[in-house]
């Protein structure tokens, strides 16, 4: 075997091996190492989402290996050697009927999902829960306004793990129930975003913006402010618990008398207060 065909053996391996090995590291939730695809889905939103990433991904590439092939017959069959005559055709109505038509049917072949998705993440359906997120430099804050009207801080936690995504306070939703999510901030822009879900939206301040999800599973969802918004902005992070009913009403309970006697600094989550 030549040097070339052991590069390209190399190369073939290597790939193959990013590949298996994204597929092994996914994490639900969270990002993970040579993870390459996109996170596993944890709502009805990003199943939309991948759907419609997928799809993309197959139709450009049909489309990049048809250029590419009709770019390796011009080459081979319209060169000097082959083709000494060249033909003197300026026209072919045709040919022009099909390249103007094709692609407006790929356009609205794309655009008619692509409008279902977007309709899909700003129609906010009936709400179960309504959260008020307020991003502030550099954490954020969580309102309860449908239980009881507590809030508190969340604030990226050194001893946590995922690093630099583990935080004190978590969100705490339940499982399977619409979530609304009001998004201000109070300082400069911010940026809610949770990959997982699907959701991400700016938090402005003087303006309040919505978004929903609705978890389909229970466990940790991670995210992070995706908007510039200074020097901490890395250290930003967003996580979501999602508990059953039962877990969550239970955990309700510990917070309205956890924050009211604690302030904002109180740790309270679904497994129960932690000293």
């Amino acid at each position: 075997m030549g040097r070339v065909g052991r590069h390209l053996l190399g190369l073939a391996v290597a790939g193959l091996t990013l590949a298996t090995g994204g597929a092994a590291f996914a994490e639900l939730g969270q990002p993970a190492p040579w993870e390459w695809t996109l996170q596993q889905s944890g709502s009805p939103v990003m199943d939309n989402i991948v759907w419609f990433h997928n799809f993309l991904f197959v139709l450009i590439t049909l489309i990049t290996l048809f250029v590419l092939a009709l770019l390796i017959i011009v080459v081979i069959k319209f060169n000097a050697r082959a083709n000494p005559v060249p033909s003197r055709t300026t026209h072919n109505t045709l040919i022009e009927v099909v390249w103007t038509l094709v692609p407006v049917l790929i356009l609205v072949g794309i655009a008619v999902p692509s409008f279902r998705l977007l309709f899909l993440e700003l129609d906010i359906p009936k709400a179960d829960l309504t959260i008020k997120a307020t991003g502030k430099q550099w954490y954020w804050s969580y309102a309860y306004p449908d239980n009881g009207k507590f809030e508190f801080d969340s604030l990226m936690a050194q001893d946590k793990q995922p690093r630099l995504l583990g935080v004190d306070n978590e969100m705490v939703v339940p499982v399977n129930k619409v979530i609304r999510v009001q998004v201000t901030g109070a300082d400069v822009i911010h940026a809610f975003a949770l990959p997982a879900f699907g959701v991400k939206i700016d938090a402005i301040p003087g303006r309040l913006n919505e978004t929903w999800f609705k978890a389909a599973k229970t466990g940790m969802f991670y995210g992070q402010c995706s908007e510039l918004c200074g020097k901490d902005h890395a250290f930003m992070p967003i996580a979501i618990r999602v508990v059953s009913d039962q877990e969550f009403a239970s955990w309700v309970e510990t917070a309205k008398k956890k924050f009211a006697s604690g302030g904002t600094s109180t740790y309270a989550s679904a497994a129960g207060p932690t000293q």
